[in-house]
């Protein structure tokens, strides 16, 4: 009876390894004053309406949510800063 052939058994891995991972790119220099500014700026709207001064309209719950917007705008931003 002639001899089957024994399986050859491999010596590499079945899967490729994983590509490296990217360095993320860092943020411009300029990056950190507009996040600071765009939160100082929604302060000043929150405040310039409570004071009753310089917006129209007197003082408005569309200036205090503009400006609630403006922070939590600010603060997304942040995160994204490398």
């Amino acid at each position: 009876m002639p001899k089957s052939r024994s399986r050859q058994r491999r010596t590499s891995r079945p899967y490729a390894a994983p590509p490296p991972k990217k360095k993320p790119k860092a943020s411009p220099s300029w990056y950190g004053y507009v996040v600071l500014g765009i939160i100082a700026l929604g302060v000043l709207v929150i405040v310039l309406n409570y004071a009753n001064f310089l917006l129209p309209g007197g003082t408005q719950q569309h200036w205090l949510w503009i400006g609630l917007a403006m922070i939590a705008a600010g603060f997304i931003a942040a995160t994204r800063w490398r």
